[in-house]
């Protein structure tokens, strides 16, 4: 018994060792044509989701979906000043958990690129770096400097430790396929010369060293020195090719749409022309792409930079910001993905063949040894379809688009056919009663010894600040004499202020005179406006405020922010007064910060005012505080701010961000998705708040008592906020007869006759909703857009109730477009079936779990 336990044990052991020993054997290179991983060369599509701009609790959803969606890879940067906040003193918890969230992408079954930088640009405050290394002696960032290079490597070094510490590479048996040094390099390096040179070298050189066992790269730096593979990024990158002969053709960002900033529009990219920079780039000889976002998220706190970059970052991503599909971009890419997939033998198997089908017509073609074939038919004019001769038959290619045949016959997509349904999104009431609002004013009377100091001259805000605010006070007063013209009816003098960003709020003796701000552009800006001044001493208070420090350029050592001159008065009977060179006292950020307002454990004795709000005149610099109780169901939330002015918002004492009511400028005529992109193509929202609702995680909330605080820069109108929850409204599909479908592929059958598989109109609402109405439904030659559906000249009058009998009810439905289900209301015509259904919560007469059709 007991030798027969030992030999048990032994086996066992054994067992393990030889399981760990094949672990260990799993490997990651690259050739010419792709990624090899474990021997297999793999056409890999990725994804950019950012941990820290989600939840925990968000992570397995997201990435689930990622996967769902057909991709292989999760792709995330590294976010420096979020884990290293001061120096030597690292976070990785909540949020900034990068070991959970590279394991939750492993137990899904993903691989993992980490993007480590450490800069990352990403429209993250300072680009990813933390402020305290500005204040490292000698520093100039990115160059070919010591005491940069120094601190760089360091970082490197800790989170390629904790990787492998945790086994988390590839080599180890870990998800992480791929690693990322620098970022964006290429135009710095050239603009730092041999400086640049060397840093970039120095850089791949340190991060190699590293022994990682999985391949690194360096994105747009055509320069990347072996091994590292250099990468591109862009709204199409089918024209780039790498700096070696044995380097893959790796897209480390296909951007899905644009980031948005305060005062700017919404920036969307047509699902149609992302897929056909896809299909072209994989046509063209590429093997990774990754959709730079592919969830976007939220800037939560104040970790967006730009300046002025919104704190939604939803980038009109295949998941928006909430961690909801967003359709039709999520399931078009999604075909498009299989299509690929379909492919991949061949495409990693062999190089193309291209032949010219016209003027702006291809086809492309890998046949593999072993008798693979895959075609894509291109049509380049942005302008006009064509009809192609391939293989003697012809194909029909709508402008600006890309068909994928796997067999070389059968079409199974097309970039610009778009055969999902798009869903229409709602905020929407939730049951949270009318908030009941106390207020507490900034206190401008008084300051706190303990927290200012005075100085001569205007000091740069971030060295001051060192960024733990966005708020500092620049004040000092000035003496008017009685004899002064503009009192006694002449015209008020002029106060001039320059900033070098972001906004400044000018107070007169306490009272607002006026504000102003920049932009990301052009973040430097100068206040002028009347001043009210009264005989005797005037306290001039200008509170300066940063709206996220930028995050692309270079010499970040050398970046100002704040108020830096000159400031004077104008129209005095002495003329001009500069003030920039008297004494100024300095106040770091808010008296209700120092107090810890937004802290649910505050104990300060501050006296907050119940009134009725609607009685009360809109202050600036007010904080404002209600209690709330969690909204039912599991929908995601936001607070709708759009009575407020400008200012941040605080749940439970975690920051969602900032808010500005700012109205978006921009063009907004329209998009047509053939054409080159570019972000001012397809703008909407013009003339609304550029972010109007601003995501509340319900991990964040309690049942009861949950305690929401605003402070509001402007002055703003509290009572109009409300707790909503974001929800599907409607769907539509929009899909012709002989829409191209995976069902018609079967390699085993080329040659031979097959029954065609009609497409067929897929309809899905949200969980714990169902199909409550048709809105519109036609089969024949319908025309419009979602929400702008009508009729044609040809039109079956049993459309609307083949819909009903087959949706009505339930969360999901299938509708087969022929003529048998509809009858035929125009032979010989190319018909079409649009259909627009409502969504509306599930009650119990009319769930019905059958939904095929």
């Amino acid at each position: 018994m007991e030798t027969n336990s030992v030999y048990k044990l032994c086996l066992f052991l054994g067992l393990v060792w030889f399981l760990g020993f094949q672990l260990v054997q799993c490997t990651v290179t690259y050739d010419r044509k792709a990624i090899v991983i474990n021997g297999q060369r793999r056409i890999l599509m990725s994804g950019s989701i950012h941990y820290p701009r989600s939840t925990p609790e968000m992570w397995e959803d997201l990435i689930q979906k990622a996967k769902d969606g057909g991709l292989d890879v999760v792709e995330t940067y590294v976010f420096w000043n979020g884990h290293e906040p001061t120096p030597g003193n690292f976070n990785f918890e909540g949020r900034y958990d990068l070991v959970r969230f590279l394991k939750t992408i492993q137990k899904a079954g993903l691989y993992a690129h980490l993007r480590i930088g450490p800069y990352v640009c990403a429209e993250w405050n300072f680009g990813g770096f933390p402020v305290w290394l500005k204040y490292v002696p000698g520093i100039s960032f990115r160059t070919d400097n010591e005491p940069f290079k120094r601190a760089m490597q360091g970082f490197t070094e800790k989170i390629v430790g904790l990787m492998k510490s945790e086994k988390l590479f590839e080599s180890q048996g870990g998800p992480i396929i791929l690693s990322q040094i620098e970022n964006e390099y290429g135009v710095q390096s050239k603009l730092f010369g041999a400086a640049g040179h060397n840093y970039m070298t120095w850089a791949a050189e340190m991060a190699v060293g590293l022994g990682t066992g999985v391949p690194w790269v360096m994105c747009k730096e055509e320069d990347a020195p072996d091994p590292v593979i250099n990468t591109c990024n862009g709204f199409y990158c089918d024209s780039f090719s790498p700096n070696k002969p044995y380097k893959p053709t790796i897209w480390t960002e296909a951007w899905s749409g644009w980031f948005t900033e305060f005062g700017g529009p919404i920036h969307q990219r047509p699902v149609q022309d992302l897929a056909y920079a896809v299909a072209r780039f994989i046509q063209n000889g590429g093997s990774f792409v990754n959709y730079y976002m592919y969830h976007g998220g939220t800037n939560f706190g104040r970790t967006a930079g730009g300046p002025f970059v919104t704190t939604s970052y939803d980038y009109d991503a295949p998941l928006d910001e909430y961690g909801l599909i967003r359709q039709p971009k999520y399931g078009h890419l999604k075909e498009l993905h299989k299509a690929i997939k379909m492919c991949e033998r061949a495409l990693v198997s062999a190089d193309p063949i291209i032949t010219s089908l016209g003027d702006f017509q291809q086809a492309h073609v890998y046949t593999s040894e072993s008798g693979d074939c895959a075609a894509f038919l291109s049509n380049h004019n942005s302008k006009s379809a064509a009809r192609v001769m391939f293989n003697n038959m012809h194909y029909n290619l709508p402008p600006w688009s890309i068909s994928i045949l796997p067999d070389c016959r059968n079409v199974v997509f097309n970039t610009a056919k778009v055969g999902v349904q798009t869903s229409q999104m709602q905020m929407l009431p939730t049951n949270v009663e009318t908030l009941s609002w106390e207020t507490y004013d900034e206190d401008l009377t008084s300051l706190d010894d303990s927290s200012t100091f005075t100085a001569p001259g205007l000091l740069e805000q971030i060295n001051v600040t060192r960024d733990t605010t966005d708020y500092l006070w620049y004040i000092t007063s000035v003496d008017i004499g009685s004899s002064e013209s503009f009192l006694r009816g002449g015209e008020l003098p002029t106060l001039i202020v320059q900033s070098t960003g972001h906004a400044v709020h000018i107070f007169i003796n306490g009272q607002l005179s006026g504000s102003a701000f920049g932009t990301r552009e052009n973040r430097k800006f100068t206040y002028t406006g009347k001043v009210n001044l009264r005989a005797g001493t005037n306290k001039i208070a200008l509170l300066s405020v940063a709206v996220g420090l930028p995050n692309v350029g270079g010499h970040y050592e050398a970046w100002n922010t704040g108020i830096l001159g000159p400031v004077a008065l104008h129209g005095l009977d002495q003329g001009k007064w500069d003030l920039s060179w008297q004494k100024w006292t300095y106040q770091v950020g808010l008296k209700g910060e120092a107090m810890s307002l937004v802290s649910p454990n505050s104990i300060s004795s501050v006296e907050w005012l119940q009134a009725s709000l609607a009685a009360q005149k809109q202050q600036p610099l007010t904080w404002h505080k209600s209690f709330f109780n969690a909204p039912d169901g599991d929908e995601p939330l936001a607070l709708d701010m759009e009575g407020m002015g400008k200012g941040q918002i605080w749940i439970n004492g975690q920051s969602i961000g900032r808010y500005w009511t700012a109205f978006a400028n921009g063009d907004c005529n329209g998009c047509s998705y053939a054409g080159g992109f570019r972000p001012t193509k397809c703008q909407t929202g013009c003339g609304q708040p550029t972010q109007r609702y601003y995501h509340v995680p319900r991990s964040w909330l309690k049942p009861m008592q949950n305690l929401l605080v605003i402070f509001e820069e402007l002055g703003g109108d509290p009572s109009r906020i409300s707790i909503v929850k974001r929800s599907v409204s409607t769907v539509c599909a929009d899909v012709a007869e002989f829409h191209p479908t995976i069902k018609n592929w079967h390699i085993e059958s080329y040659g031979k006759v097959e029954d065609f598989h009609s497409p067929k109109v897929h309809l899905k609402c949200n969980p714990g909703q169902s199909i409550s109405s048709i809105k519109f439904a036609s089969f024949g030659t319908p025309f419009g857009t979602c929400g702008t559906y009508q009729q044609g000249s040809c039109h079956a009058s049993t459309s609307y109730s083949v819909l009903e009998k087959k949706c009505i009810g339930k969360q999901r439905c299938a509708v087969t477009i022929s003529n048998s289900n509809f009858g035929d209301p125009c032979p010989k015509v190319l018909k079409r079936l649009s259909v627009e259904a409502v969504c509306a919560p599930t009650t119990s007469t009319t769930a019905q779990p059958n939904w095929r059709g």
